[in-house]
């Protein structure tokens, strides 16, 4: 009886921790839509809007396409986000409670980081796809349309581009890039967290019955320790980001193809013609105004719907 229980709760908690990591994900992803597609133009060098800044290029957009078209690519990423920040999240939280306990030598809440980049790795392996064909909706030009839409991209892709692999394009870089990423953006929120609640509860925390801490952060405490995080985790991993676009758009255009060939030539071509700067760093700019909102965001909305749905008490591991 007790056993059946324990599993209830267990099944309730991941049922119950996938919706708020797929709400969370929906939110911070929708704040920085238009942020996600200017960031794309700029990476992989789109001939209409390469020489833009990041205001130029938000005003180019609206003015070439129109201000709906700062939202292109938004539906498949909804259709990836709500799984992937589900399965992140949900990862997560299972992880580091199997983890809990395990002393890392010199990094305090070192086992917070190996269950963010477990959660990352375990969450695009399952998602991937659909951030390529994101990626190919959101760097298309109105008037030079190659796809109609998520359906269409997939299956052109997968008929004309070598099969599942055009699809899982660019993934050893992102994988590469998501381990320091999620498991630094986890490890930052995790110790902020743990900081202000210990050293500066009056200013960013509020009493909470039903926590079992009896403390919880205060919306404006989440959004710092979400967006310092944010900074943080895309300032080690950005260049494997720009890889990965490169990867996933190299055949939009016959100028660009020799970039999908391979994660280490790709960073070596990016770097022998842009250098690190205007190249494995372009559009980094544009990355920490998007990234910080986008992950202040997305742990702010996690910890509320937590609170909302009742998953302070966690999950029983045996």
């Amino acid at each position: 009886m007790a056993l059946k229980m324990e599993k209830t709760s267990d099944f309730n908690f991941i049922t119950k921790s996938l919706l708020a990591g797929g709400v969370a994900g929906m939110c911070s992803k929708t704040v920085v839509a238009p942020l996600d597609r200017i960031k794309i133009l700029l990476q992989a060098q789109s001939n209409q809007y390469k020489h833009h800044g990041v205001v130029g290029g938000l005003t180019a957009v609206i003015k070439n396409e129109s201000l709906q078209a700062l939202y292109k690519g938004n539906g498949a990423q909804m259709v990836r986000i709500f799984p992937y920040a589900a399965t992140q999240f949900t990862s997560f939280e299972i992880y580091k409670k199997y983890l809990n306990g395990i002393h890392i030598p010199v990094v305090q809440h070192g086992d917070k980081f190996i269950a963010g980049a477990g959660a990352g790795a375990t969450a695009v392996t399952l998602t991937y796809p659909l951030d390529t064909i994101r990626a190919r909706l959101a760097f298309q030009i109105t008037g030079e349309h190659k796809y109609t839409g998520i359906v269409h991209a997939a299956t052109t892709m997968f008929r004309t581009e070598g099969g599942i692999r055009a699809l899982y394009r660019g993934f050893v870089p992102t994988m590469c890039g998501m381990i320091p990423y999620a498991g630094f953006s986890f490890y930052c929120f995790e110790y902020l967290k743990f900081v202000l609640m210990k050293y500066l509860p009056l200013t960013f925390c509020k009493k909470c019955d039903r926590n079992t801490g009896g403390l919880v952060l205060t919306v404006p405490g989440k959004l710092l320790c979400g967006g310092l995080a944010g900074a943080a985790a895309q300032s080690v991993s950005y260049p494997l980001d720009v890889t990965r676009r490169r990867m996933q758009l190299a055949c939009m255009d016959p100028k660009t193809e020799k970039f999908g060939s391979g994660m280490i030539k790709t960073l070596t071509l990016i770097y022998r013609e842009n250098g690190i700067v205007k190249g494995l760093y372009r559009g980094m700019s544009i990355n920490y105004i998007r990234a910080i909102p986008m992950v202040a965001t997305s742990f702010s909305t996690y910890e509320l719907m937590k609170q909302l749905l009742h998953l302070d008490t966690g999950m029983a591991v045996s």
